[in-house]
């Protein structure tokens, strides 16, 4: 059993940056990939990144590529998403996944094994 803690979402301008996090807790956290997904009001939930167990493997929507950038801390059970060059397109309620098989975020992104319960970023104009 996997809990996920989302925090670090806030009102920014566009064209700054934020750094999300992701908390876990159980032992079992690096053997899990995580992954990073968003939703806007109105709008489906989107895939953002995901990465690997290890860390040495990373996968991003093309929206966010070269902006966003996954990460994780397996001795502090934290996954990380930093984001710059923030615009307003951005704005979405963030959530963390883990799932036992990093492939699932490139064949079915959305099917996974944990959720969190989001945390909330907002891009000004």
């Amino acid at each position: 059993q996997v809990q996920l803690v989302e925090s670090g979402g806030a009102l920014v301008q566009a064209g700054g940056s934020l750094r999300l996090s992701c908390a876990a807790s159980g032992r079992t956290f690096s053997s899990y990939a995580m992954g990073w997904f968003r939703q806007a009001p109105g709008k489906e939930r989107e895939f953002v990144a995901a990465i690997n167990w290890y860390g040495s493997t990373t996968y991003y929507a093309a929206s966010v590529k070269g902006r966003f950038t996954i990460s994780r801390d397996n001795a502090k059970n934290t996954v990380y998403l930093q984001m710059n060059s923030l615009k307003p397109e951005d704005t979405a309620v963030y959530y963390c996944s883990a799932d036992s098989d990093y492939t699932d975020y490139v064949v079915r992104p959305g099917r996974h094994d944990y959720w969190g319960q989001g945390t909330q970023v907002t891009v000004s104009s």
